[in-house]
């Protein structure tokens, strides 16, 4: 019998692969990305024909920065392996970020509680039943000055995950690393301060657009004179996705607030590249392997050149997009919490062959509460294992080149700049805002997505295929009720020990500075050390700002 090899794709794909096909049937009529990318049944060379290497990949650390921002990446340091952590009180965080360090951690990852979140004190009435729940409460500059205690902090990196009271916690932490006699220079972390994600996909905003947008600014020009090592934002598409967006969605919103970020620094008076270098980037890694992976790289490409051909900017720093991941707690499920465990080294997987320069891996039992020290401990090890024993850091950008990942990448790209360019036509992503576009966008893909899950269209282990019957609920992790109770308690005892006239005082200069021009990061960081509330604090720019109600389209 001959031999048979096919000349190109289409006579494999009417030959070999159709003898197959008759034989047996595919599993779906269509294959598709979450984004909706078409997948052809084998991708070669011919798929690809359009891409030059030379321009759409160049070589790792630099331009376009598709392969890594770093010339090499893994083999010189690892990622930076962070845990996500904080809950109850300030002095249980504390233990927990010890007992982290402990185990391999290299860098704090802090959750806040709502009420620190909306800028709300422990006895406010609206934080009553909230305190400590999905995160540390801190209220005060003797909070943080235990939630720190014993943390070197000018050795350590730390991203607090906080936005619209991204000022005040940055605030305190240069007032506890002054009192530990740090080098506030040398503080290294990053402040996620990335508000309009908020006004999109969560909700704990305080302020107007306008208003949080300058006092975004002020953090960037603080930042640029006083700490050069600290990323003053962390532009997230996190939250995007968690919302339901897709892949393409993902990127295309992120980088469109990124733009606006960038804009209203120039328009205050910033040259870009005194500031660009230290924005950072904060993504989801989802389930769809080469999809994410595809993901990281269009991004990391279309930053370049926005900074370079949009922005004009000359540091080779601020055209890389540096960026931290988290597995995505949105397909975490309650049943088999087990089964997290195996999502989790996946979506981790991605990140580290897209070139992640931070990660945090979620917990297995983190879709019912809040994790417990044995799943946060499995879940670095899964980072470990990754770095140790996979293989997979050892060489820079291993997929570079594979016909798949270049046609996901060059697909997502191409997507993604279409979003763009409608955004720019409604007058960049605050107006997009306003007029409800992209949260529109975002709540299609997640209809979309559940009609499938219930049409099975797309499978979820244990949830619409596998399922147990008589499952058993594992050990959780619960937030002493009367963590509330101790907050307010402290609070109270802290208002009768200071020095009220100073704290008044402080209060004043920072509404006067509200109303006026002044840079509100000095400000902040003299009525913390005054030991001014984080709830006063908001409330002195709340008397200036006003608040923000939820967007109506305008349509």
């Amino acid at each position: 019998m001959e031999l048979h090899m096919s000349k190109n794709a289409h006579e494999w794909s009417e030959t070999t692969a159709r003898e197959a096909r008759q034989k047996a049937k595919e599993r779906q009529e269509t294959f598709v990305t979450s984004s909706g990318i078409s997948i052809p049944e084998l991708l070669s060379e011919e798929d690809i024909q359009n891409f030059d290497s030379s321009k759409q990949l160049g070589y790792p650390g630099e331009f376009p920065y598709t392969r890594g921002v770093q010339p090499t990446m893994y083999r010189s340091r690892f990622w930076t392996m962070r845990q996500y952590a904080g809950f109850a009180t300030a002095e249980e965080s504390n233990r927990r970020y010890h007992y982290l360090l402990s185990q391999g951690t290299t860098g704090l990852s802090v959750a806040f509680d709502l009420p620190t979140q909306m800028g709300y004190d422990a006895d406010h009435p609206l934080s009553e039943g909230e305190v400590g729940k999905v995160g540390v409460s801190i209220s005060s500059l003797e909070d943080m000055e235990t939630l720190l205690n014993g943390l070197p902090l000018d050795r350590i990196s730390t991203s607090m995950t906080i936005n619209a009271t991204a000022s005040i916690l940055l605030s305190l932490y240069i007032a506890v690393a002054k009192k530990q006699g740090a080098d506030i220079r040398k503080l290294s972390g990053t402040v996620q301060n990335d508000v309009l994600k908020e006004y999109i996909a969560r909700g704990t905003y305080i302020y107007p657009p306008e208003h949080s947008m300058r006092i975004i600014t002020d953090i960037f020009r603080y930042c640029a004179g006083n700490l050069p090592r600290w990323n003053t934002i962390s532009i997230s598409g996190y939250h995007v996705r968690e919302a339901g967006s897709t892949a393409v969605q993902e990127v295309a919103f992120t980088l469109s607030n990124a733009i606006m970020y960038v804009q209203a620094a120039i328009d205050a008076g910033l040259d870009v590249d005194t500031f660009a270098g230290q924005l950072s980037f904060f993504f989801n890694s989802h389930n769809n392997l080469f999809e994410e992976v595809a993901k990281f790289r269009a991004a990391r490409r279309m930053w370049a050149h926005i900074m370079r051909e949009r922005f004009h900017a000359q540091d080779p720093r601020s055209m890389m997009l540096r960026f931290h991941t988290q597995t995505a707690g949105s397909t975490l499920t309650a049943q088999q919490p087990e089964n997290n465990i195996v999502r989790t080294a996946y979506q981790a997987l991605a990140a580290v062959l897209g070139g992640t320069q931070s990660l945090h891996t979620n917990s297995k039992d983190e879709a019912l509460s809040l994790p417990t020290e044995d799943s946060v401990r499995v879940a670095l090890r899964t980072q470990q294992i990754l770095a140790y024993e996979s293989g997979v850091a050892d060489v820079v950008d291993p997929l570079a080149g594979s016909y798949y990942v270049e046609y996901l990448t060059g697909a997502i790209e191409k997507q993604a700049w279409e979003y763009i360019r409608h955004i720019d036509e409604l007058g960049g992503s605050v107006r997009a805002i306003e007029h409800g576009y992209m949260q529109a966008e975002i709540e299609q893909a997640a209809y979309a997505y559940q009609r499938d899950l219930e049409m099975e269209r797309a499978i979820v282990v244990g949830v619409n295929r596998f399922t147990l019957e008589n499952e058993q609920r594992p050990i959780l992790m619960r937030v002493d009720p009367e963590v509330g109770r101790r907050q307010v308690a402290k609070l109270a005892k802290l208002r009768q020990r200071r020095d009220n006239e100073r704290t008044q005082q402080a209060l004043v200069a920072l509404e006067r500075g509200a109303a006026g021009r002044e840079n509100l990061m000095p400000l902040i960081i003299e009525a913390v050390e005054a030991y001014a509330t984080l709830g006063e604090i908001s409330d002195a720019m709340r008397r200036v700002f006003g608040e923000q109600r939820e967007f109506r389209s305008l349509e």
